[in-house]
């Protein structure tokens, strides 16, 4: 009999992911594949006809890394997870509880983020009939017993690789939940068999393999997925010179002996690289997102607008390439702060340093530039777009 209520899906993302190597500290999760974060993946993969709505269950201290991620996406908020996998899934389980009118559940790892729909019409058909079920694949190598020496094989007849999402009617692994008393759990299925319920197996799917190791992350960056295509777009921006003791280049604050006018910060190279993104993913310019009439943005720190465009080419499931930027002006000298200001534009980008580029140039004292009254940017920036 199918459970009555809504399908849930909850994400658990509150791990630290300390055995993923290659961006130190950063946890799995909020890794980057193909510009877009491990958890943004696996939610855009859980958005499916027959689940009603996704929570994410995230660890302490992880809100802002949390919100980079998801950007845009429209979820709620976050659920606070415990020290280990378990109490993050009950904490989870609670939040669903208060929310009301849940009957299904699919308890998933955001380490797994290229969830084939296919999985969950079999998980969701399972439970007509069970009050769970997992995905799994057969087990095809040889198992033997090894420590430092190969020891003797294991039978591997009848056994399988265990994934997630896992799918429970939501009442029987709530009450599994409240009855385990076994210590740290492998998996939420096996609480729900030691508390008496049946779980199914339905097939799994090798796109499903758990992101734990640097090598893996090498892996999922070649996986087949739509045909990217490159774009390009140009912007160029020019601020007259006015009064003040410093001006914004890259982010970074310049000391001159005059600011440049504008109705933000006034930062031209931002403000050039802001609309080239735009440019190139076919958004408009920034005036479209950022009108000068609005008085939010008076004062307003340009690298506000540039995240803005960061996210809109990740949303669009796209990747920046590279940037390319020109400064023209007679003063002030931007030589000693070039490197500066590339670093600062990059780590905005979240692009390595050798993806950007910034170089400074004169017009031989010919123009606006040249007469001192002011500087220009032009700015090109190389993304790749699903075709």
């Amino acid at each position: 009999m199918e459970a009555q209520g809504k399908t849930i899906a909850l994400v658990v993302a509150a791990g630290s992911g300390i055995r993923a190597g290659g961006e130190g500290a950063v946890p799995k999760q909020y890794r980057r594949i193909g510009g877009r974060a491990v958890l943004a993946h696996a939610i855009a993969h859980l958005r499916h006809p027959r689940i009603d709505g996704i929570r994410v269950v995230i660890g302490a201290g992880h809100e802002t890394a949390y919100a980079d991620a998801v950007g845009d996406l429209s979820l709620r908020s976050p659920i606070l997870g415990g020290a280990t996998r378990r109490e993050s899934v009950g904490n989870g389980l609670a939040a669903l509880t208060a929310d009301g009118d849940v009957g299904r559940v699919l308890v998933h790892d955001a380490a797994r983020p290229f969830l084939p729909a296919a999985v969950i019409d079999r998980l969701i058909a399972a439970l007509d009939d069970h009050d769970g079920a997992v995905p799994a694949l057969p087990v095809v190598d040889t198992l033997a017993v090894a420590d430092g020496r190969l020891g003797d094989t294991v039978p591997r007849q009848g056994l399988a690789r265990v994934q997630t999402p896992q799918a429970f009617r939501f009442e029987a692994i709530v009450r599994a939940h409240e009855a385990w008393s076994g210590g740290e759990a492998t998996d939420d299925a096996q609480m729900a068999r030691a508390a008496g319920f049946s779980v199914a197996v339905v097939e799994g799917d090798r796109m499903l393999e758990k992101l734990t190791y640097d090598a893996d992350f090498e892996r999922a960056e070649i996986l087949p997925g739509p045909r990217l295509v490159s774009r390009a777009g140009m912007g160029f921006d020019v601020h007259a010179f006015g009064s003040g003791s410093s001006v914004w280049l890259g982010g970074i604050e310049i000391p001159y002996a005059r600011g440049l006018i504008g109705h933000s910060d006034a930062d031209v190279l931002l403000h050039a690289v802001t609309d080239a993104l735009l440019g190139a993913v076919g958004a408009g310019d920034i005036g479209d997102h950022f009108p000068p009439t609005d008085p939010r943005w008076r004062g307003a720190a340009s690298s506000l607008f540039l995240d803005h465009a960061r996210q809109l080419v990740e949303q669009a499931g796209g990747r920046i390439d590279h940037v390319d930027a020109t400064i023209v002006c007679e003063a002030p000298k931007i030589g000693p702060h070039r490197v500066r200001i590339r670093e600062n534009l990059a780590g905005l980008l979240r692009l390595p340093a050798q993806s950007v580029s910034v170089k400074a140039t004169t017009t031989e004292r010919l123009g606006f530039t040249g007469r001192g009254e002011g500087i220009a940017v032009q700015a090109i920036a190389t993304i790749r777009l699903p075709e």
